[in-house]
């Protein structure tokens, strides 16, 4: 029987409840075993629903508990550092939900306890772990564009209720933290190094005062890449990775389904009305389920997290960059010697 770890999960967030618990849980390494809440009732309600079996009141009980290997963390962004550094104080695993932290000083605080602690710690961008991420890798490494020279995202969606955390200045709301921080992984990604500096547009909710249309160009020492993202447009998600010799296009990167097929399209011909496309098409499968195994068994063998810390710190010293470049509306340099794996 395959050993598998057990998981708690830190409160009854959407994202937890409706997409990452239910994935885990199909998992051949992961169990989710436990889940908690401030309000007892709502860790009760979710356990009952999800078929859970211990339920919480407070999240220190869970932390407390030695039955317990990893924590899932998906707290408001600004609880990701404090409520995981805690879980490492208590000798537990943690898979932190993006963006890892508000600032990089931050998501830097939790190096040193990690070192003190000896647990892992990673960052849940679940595309990292996925089907069709990890094949883009291997087409690039493959060389079947040439040499990358270009990546250009968009990922959006349409929130405009005030009393979403997404919407909120003081939870780390706004579309860069939300889902610009994706954006930034592609590239990231695609490139294998770092941007050396960057340049950001933001336009900020009137009301609400997060960024509610933000866009970037970032400059790689092999290339360049741009994005735009927004919590107040239609919603709608590409990356495309642009080389000397071709192109590949993710259909859906970001919110994979878990009910069809995904596909990226592949182009190594330069006709612009696409006859030339390859399609790469890949089965049914769940990211979040991807994700939970894949750090599991990092935990289980001892090696790497697919997002580790230094990851998540140089994802946010991007972010950090560009928030400082909507500020001074220039170019910002982003801290160096932090390469992507």
């Amino acid at each position: 029987m395959t050993k598998k770890i057990r998981w708690g999960v830190l409160s009854t967030a959407a994202i937890g409840v409706k997409k990452v618990i239910p994935g885990m849980q199909l998992g051949q390494y992961s169990e989710v075993t436990a889940i908690a809440s401030r309000e007892l009732s709502k860790a009760k309600s979710a356990a009952d629903e999800l078929g859970i079996a211990k339920a919480y009141g407070s999240y220190e009980e869970l932390l407390a508990d030695p039955e317990i290997d990893a924590i899932y963390n998906p707290l408001p962004n600004q609880l990701h550092v404090p409520w995981t550094a805690k879980a490492a104080e208590a000798g537990k695993h943690v898979l932190c939900e993006k963006p890892l932290s508000i600032t990089v000083a931050e998501a830097e605080s939790l190096l040193e306890v990690r070192s003190r602690t000896g647990v892992k710690i990673g960052e849940a961008f679940m595309i990292r772990s996925f089907t069709q991420w990890l094949r883009l890798q291997e087409l690039l490494r493959e060389g079947r564009i040439g040499e990358l020279r270009a990546v250009t995202a968009f990922f959006s969606y349409f929130n405009v209720d005030p009393t979403n955390i997404r919407n909120m200045v003081e939870t780390g709301g706004g579309a860069l933290y939300d889902i610009g921080c994706y954006c930034i992984q592609s590239a990231r990604t695609g490139f294998g190094t770092e941007p050396t500096r960057v340049v950001g547009l933001i336009e900020r909710d009137p009301a609400m005062g997060t960024d509610r249309l933000t866009s970037a160009l970032m400059e790689f020492p092999g290339g360049q890449a741009t994005f735009t993202c927004s919590t107040q447009t239609i919603p709608y998600q590409r990356v495309h990775f642009v080389g000397t010799k071709g192109r590949i296009e993710i259909e859906i990167p970001f919110n994979a389904p878990k009910d069809r097929p995904t596909r990226l399209f592949i182009d190594e011909t330069g006709d612009i009305f696409g006859s030339g496309i390859v399609t790469e098409e890949f089965a049914t499968a769940d990211q979040y389920t991807m994700q939970g195994d894949a750090f599991s068994k990092a935990i289980l063998e001892g090696g790497e997290v697919p997002v580790p810390l230094e990851e998540g710190i140089a994802n946010m010293a991007v972010i950090e960059a560009i928030f400082r470049s909507a500020e001074s509306g220039g170019w910002e340099k982003v801290p160096s010697g932090r390469v992507a794996k």
